[in-house]
């Protein structure tokens, strides 16, 4: 399928690895321009030249979206070379080790800020041109946590309940303006990361000794939804590219949820 992505700009935070990386490579593959967001300026540039070198078209902003002066940093490099139609707001953080009993006031502060503040942050200095222009797709990139909170990281979970409202209002915000507000609701992501520590965790557990073993276990809590499996990164950046599309015209303050039926 044509996603019409030729001529389009993206912008993808916290694309200098995981989901990001593969949604800023799918996206160019697909005919935007990209451009790669990271805080670590070799990792963000090797996956811009990895783009390029895959025939796509990226440049890069590095910064802090933690920060009122990072994100100048970034939108004023993402708009160097161009207005910006597509914002994906993906970066973010989460901790699986700690729980209500070892959460402060300052780690729950500190979370909305990079998981929330940092996606308003974008918002506001991007998405008023994009009304302007009258085209544009702002997609979030949220955690099915956000529905289904568990006792352990509460505060990543609220985060995401909040990712997901803030998406909503904005659609309000932006109706009968061509731009639209979505977000994604993710169950997990087999990023390197992620696999390295769920490997870890099935070890302790007696699931296998390898990943492929593992992830092969139907009696691990990693199957624990209708697939049976976790999500791959590219199954969760196609539904992105296609929020990103012109096809998704019809599609407006929605919670899209991929995450295999948990």
């Amino acid at each position: 399928m044509d996603l019409k992505l030729y001529g389009k700009r993206a912008l993808v935070t916290g694309s200098s690895g995981g989901l990001g990386e593969e949604t800023a490579r799918l996206l160019a593959a697909e005919g935007a321009s990209v451009v790669v967001h990271g805080r670590d300026a070799a990792r963000t540039a090797a996956v811009a030249e990895a783009v390029r070198a895959a025939g796509g078209s990226a440049t890069t902003a590095v910064g802090d979206l933690g920060t009122d002066e990072g994100a100048d940093a970034v939108a004023a490099a993402a708009l160097a070379g161009g207005p910006v139609d597509i914002l994906v707001n993906n970066a973010g953080r989460y901790d699986m080790s700690v729980d209500w009993t070892t959460t402060t006031p300052a780690d729950w502060a500190d979370i909305y800020n990079t998981n929330v503040v940092s996606s308003v942050r974008m918002i506001q200095r991007l998405v008023p041109a994009m009304r302007a222009r009258g085209w544009g797709r702002v997609i979030q990139v949220g955690s099915v946590t956000g529905e289904l909170p568990q006792t352990t990281q509460p505060h990543y979970a609220a985060s995401n309940a909040a990712r997901a409202n803030l998406a909503r209002s904005l659609a309000r915000e932006l109706r009968h303006t061509g731009v639209t507000s979505n977000v994604v609701v993710a169950g997990g992501i087999l990023v390197p990361g992620a696999v390295e520590r769920l490997t870890a965790m099935g070890r302790e557990r007696g699931w296998g000794d390898t990943w492929e073993e593992i992830a092969a276990n139907r009696d691990t809590a990693f199957a624990a939804n209708d697939v049976g499996r976790i999500g791959e990164p590219r199954e969760y950046a196609d539904v992105i590219a296609f929020l990103a599309s012109p096809l998704s015209a019809y599609i407006t303050g929605s919670a899209l949820r991929v995450d295999g039926g948990w």
